[in-house]
């Protein structure tokens, strides 16, 4: 059961990760990249971040693997925080994929720039609003694929219904 219920969440923080940093490239960064990579991460607090949004991952997954059961709720509920503490146990295995992913994706010079940006005022604040930014982006980006995918459903439909498909 909890494996049922991390894969799924560790699956989305990972993306979380790809899609708020870019996807990384095949070539190994350079030293220097990294340790300005690890510098930005440590800047942005990004294990406070994950330890901020784990939970409203788990919550909003909650429906998808209960589907009303009852049973599977309390369980689900009962596995909760052990899940929340695998996930703060090894947030720093996060912390690294996100310097490599940084420092594959950005020159050394933008590192350190960006370092600079999120310690102004303006960086702290979002970086303030990263964690609820980040779950009403998950809940929007779940709520426009359910859009989209009925939407492509029904028109697979009809175009298969038209060319004589019977379904």
């Amino acid at each position: 059961m909890v494996s049922r219920i991390v894969r799924p969440l560790f699956g989305a923080l990972v993306l979380h990760v790809f899609f708020s940093s870019g996807l990384a490239q095949a070539q190994a960064p350079a030293p220097e990249a990294i340790a300005a990579a690890r510098e930005l991460v440590e800047t942005m607090h990004l294990n406070d971040q994950y330890n901020a949004i784990v939970p409203g991952f788990i919550k909003k997954f909650k429906p998808t693997i209960v589907q009303g059961r009852a049973d599977v709720e309390r369980q689900y509920d009962a596995l909760t925080p052990a899940i929340i503490d695998v996930f703060r146990q090894r947030v720093s295995e996060m912390s690294d994929a996100a310097a490599l992913v940084y420092a594959n994706n950005f020159s050394i010079d933008d590192l350190h720039a960006l370092n600079e940006f999120y310690k102004t005022p303006t960086g702290r604040r979002l970086l303030q609003k990263l964690p609820t930014i980040s779950q009403e982006m998950l809940v929007a980006g779940m709520k426009f694929g359910r859009s989209v995918g009925e939407e492509v459903q029904r028109r697979m439909i009809e175009e298969l219904r038209k060319k004589g498909v019977t379904l």
